[in-house]
This record gives structure tokens, C-alpha cells and sequence, in this order.
């Protein structure tokens, strides 16, 4: 606890992007998750954006258990990802490969995945449509699998936070 105590005012008032492809699945969970840990004292403002993002609603799937975790991404409008939102954020996280490749092709930058940051496994957190390519021929197995990967990011929040600080600028 003393070492977070530490990291909350040394790195006060940063922020951190989330990036995904659309942004109203794995950038936004990532998004609301860390906002609610954080509660009302957020240490970091929290965002997120989408390489393909258009305008669209949260799939329900996805809002039902997000509210279930106590997570309420209703407000949440996708966001594509600018030079200007890159500019505006400390801590850029990628969600998948493609969106790190993305970011380091567009904006000349060496940005983490989820999953390292979390975890320190170099490993994406893969789309529906990646993990799952025909998808739409089996809606159970689609529903458990967005279920599961909004658990994993949900329970991997908390290391997440405490790795933070080491990823503090990582625009250089």
C-alpha cells in the first residue's frame, strides 16, 4: 500500500487511453473498469478510443454484464482515435496486436498491450471475430466469450493499477 501511496502523487493527474477497434467492447470495458476502481479518486483520467470506431450503441451482451460487475458504461459514445486524443494521454494501452502495429505505424509510437501491463504476458485480448470467426453460427459460445473476456479485464484492473507508473510516458 505504502508504494501506491507513492504512485499517487507522483504520477497524479496523468492519463491513459485504451485502445481497441471499435471502442464499445474491450477499450471501453477497460475504460469503465478502471474508472470504477479508481472510484472518485481517480489518480489517472481514463479514456478510450477505437482505431475503426463509429458511432453505435453498447451491445447488450456486453451492457448487462458490465452492469452485473457493478460497471456502468450507459454515457459511453465511441471515439476514434486521433492524433489529438494520442497527444492528450500519457499511457496509451493497446487491447490486440493490430492495434499496437496501428498506433506505432500512425503515430510513430511504442505503446503495451493489456496484457503485459496487467500481467506482463505479451499476448492480445482477442476480438469476437478473432476468437471466434464464425461467431454468429453459435450465439452461446459467442456470449460466454464476451463474458470472458469483460471477467479477465474486470479481474485483471487491480495489477493493472499497480503497473501504471512504470508505463508513465510512454511516448518517447
Amino acid at each position: 500500500m505504502l508504494g501506491w501511496r507513492k504512485a499517487r502523487t507522483r504520477f497524479e493527474g496523468q492519463s491513459i487511453l485504451f485502445v481497441c477497434t471499435g471502442n464499445v467492447f474491450r477499450s471501453m470495458t477497460a475504460e469503465y473498469a478502471l474508472r470504477a476502481q479508481f472510484g472518485k479518486h481517480a489518480l489517472y483520467q481514463v479514456g478510450s478510443a477505437g482505431i475503426d470506431a463509429k458511432p453505435g450503441t453498447i451491445h447488450p451482451v456486453i451492457l448487462n454484464r458490465l452492469l452485473k460487475k457493478g460497471i456502468d458504461p450507459s454515457a459511453h459514445t465511441p471515439r476514434l482515435l486521433t492524433k489529438q486524443l494520442v497527444k492528450q494521454h500519457d499511457i496509451i494501452i493497446a487491447m490486440g496486436l493490430g492495434h499496437r502495429e496501428f498506433i506505432h505505424k500512425r503515430f510513430g509510437l511504442k505503446v503495451p498491450l493489456f496484457n503485459e501491463v496487467s500481467s506482463g504476458q505479451e499476448t492480445p485480448i482477442l476480438d469476437l471475430h478473432e476468437a471466434l470467426p464464425n461467431w454468429e453460427r453459435d450465439l452461446v459460445e459467442a456470449k460466454a466469450y464476451i463474458e470472458s473476456v469483460i471477467d479477465h479485464i474486470c479481474e485483471a484492473i487491480p495489477q493493472l493499477m499497480t503497473q501504471l507508473p512504470h508505463f508513465a510516458k510512454n511516448k518517447a
